[in-house]
C-alpha cells in the first residue's frame, strides 16, 4: 500500500479510537488525545489523579479498543516480583503447580499491560516492570520472553500515602507521559456524571466500546512510518535544543520561580531519552492533525506531559515537585522563544 494512503487510513482509525473512548469517559478530551499519542509514539503512560475521576475506566476503555491480549495487575504492598512472572498453586490432585504469571501467559500477543495503583507495589516489583517497559523483554525459566507490541498503562493514587512507594526517578523516566487527570470543570458534564445513570456502571460503559478497533500487531510498523514521515525544520530543531538547555540551566533563559533559589533548583535536566520522547510524541500530534511537518504547537501540546517528570530537583526542592515542576515547565515555555 502507498505509505501516504496507509497513514491516512490509520489516522482515521486513530480518530475513531478517540471518539469511541470519549463516549465512555466524558470531559477528558486532552487526556484521551495524549494517550492516543502515546500509543502511536509507542510510549508508556502513567496516569494520576484524585480518587474516582475515571483513571481506571479510561485505561480499560483504551485496552478494549486497541485489541490484542490484555493483562491487569493490582498494586498491593505484598505483591512480589515473582508474582508477575509465575503463579504457584496446588492442583486438585494435591500436586504443586507453576503456571505463567500475568506478564508471561500471553507471550508475544500481549498488547496492553495495565498496572493499577502502581505506587502500592514495592520497589522490587517496580524494577522488574522497569525492564519490561524499557526492553519489552523478561528473563524467566532459563529463557527470554518478548513482548514487542506491549504498552504499559499505570495509574497512581496521589491522595493516599500510607503503604505506598514513590516511583524512583529512573522508573518515571520510562513513562513517555505523566498525565494528571482531574475532574471535569463544566457544569453540564458534572451534571451528566452525577444524574445520568449511563455513567454509573463502568463495566457497561466499557462493553459499549468496540473491541479491537486497531490491528494491534501493526502498531510498531505504523509508529515507525509516522516518525519517518513527519519532518522538523532547522528552526524548530534549534528551538527544541534551547528547550533542552533550559531544563538544565533555567536561569540562563531568565526563568524565575517565586521563593526558589534557581541556582539550587535543578539537579539534572531532561535526558536524551526524554527529548527523543518529546519529538516522537510531537510527530504523532502533527500526524493526527493531518500534517507531515512539525509546528511549535505540536511540541507545546505534549511538552508539559513529557518533560515535567524528567527534570530532577535537588533534595531541598524535590518535596515540592508537584508544585514546582509544572511551574518550571510553563516558565520554560514562556521564556524560550518559539519560532
Amino acid at each position: 500500500m502507498d505509505p501516504e494512503r496507509e497513514l491516512q487510513d490509520w489516522r482515521e482509525l486513530a480518530l475513531r479510537l478517540e471518539r469511541e473512548v470519549a463516549r465512555a469517559v466524558i470531559g477528558q478530551a486532552p487526556t484521551i488525545r495524549l494517550i492516543t499519542v502515546a500509543l502511536f509514539a509507542r510510549g508508556h503512560v502513567l496516569l494520576e489523579g484524585d480518587v474516582g475521576v475515571g483513571k481506571t475506566t479510561v485505561l480499560r476503555a483504551f485496552a478494549r479498543a486497541v485489541g490484542g491480549d490484555f493483562e491487569r495487575v493490582e498494586g498491593t504492598v505484598d505483591l512480589m516480583p515473582g508474582d508477575l512472572i509465575y503463579h504457584t498453586y496446588v492442583d486438585a490432585d494435591g500436586r504443586p503447580r507453576i503456571d505463567p504469571g500475568p506478564l508471561l501467559r500471553h507471550g508475544e500477543r500481549l498488547t496492553t499491560f495495565f498496572f493499577n495503583e502502581i505506587n502500592r507495589a514495592r520497589p522490587q516489583v517496580q524494577s522488574l516492570l522497569l525492564r519490561a517497559m524499557a526492553e519489552r523483554t523478561v528473563s524467566a525459566f532459563n529463557r527470554e520472553y518478548r513482548f514487542p507490541h506491549m504498552t504499559v498503562f499505570a495509574d497512581r493514587n496521589k491522595v493516599e500515602k500510607e503503604e505506598t512507594f514513590e516511583l524512583a526517578s529512573a522508573a518515571r523516566d520510562r513513562f513517555m507521559f505523566e498525565l494528571n487527570m482531574g475532574k471535569p470543570a463544566e457544569r453540564e458534564l458534572r451534571r451528566a456524571l452525577v444524574f445520568d445513570t449511563v455513567f454509573h456502571d463502568a463495566d457497561r460503559l466499557i462493553e459499549q466500546v468496540p473491541a479491537a478497533i486497531l490491528p494491534a500487531g501493526q502498531l510498531n510498523t505504523i509508529g515507525a512510518l509516522i516518525q519517518s514521515s513527519v519532518t522538523a525544520s532547522p528552526t524548530l530543531e534549534r528551538y527544541v535544543l534551547e528547550v533542552w538547555e533550559a531544563t538544565e540551566d533555567p536561569q540562563r533563559f531568565g526563568v524565575q520561580l517565586d521563593g526558589v533559589d534557581m541556582r539550587r533548583l535543578v539537579l539534572a535536566g531532561a535526558s536524551p531519552r526524554g527529548m527523543s520522547a518529546l519529538l516522537r510524541a510531537a510527530r504523532v500530534v502533527a500526524w493526527l492533525e493531518g500534517r507531515t511537518h512539525l509546528l511549535p504547537a505540536d511540541l507545546l501540546t505534549v511538552l508539559p506531559s513529557v518533560l515535567a517528570h524528567r527534570v530532577f530537583f535537588t533534595p531541598v526542592y524535590e518535596l515540592r515537585r508537584a508544585e514546582l515542576a509544572p511551574a518550571l515547565v510553563q516558565q520554560i515555555v514562556d521564556r524560550v522563544a518559539a519560532p
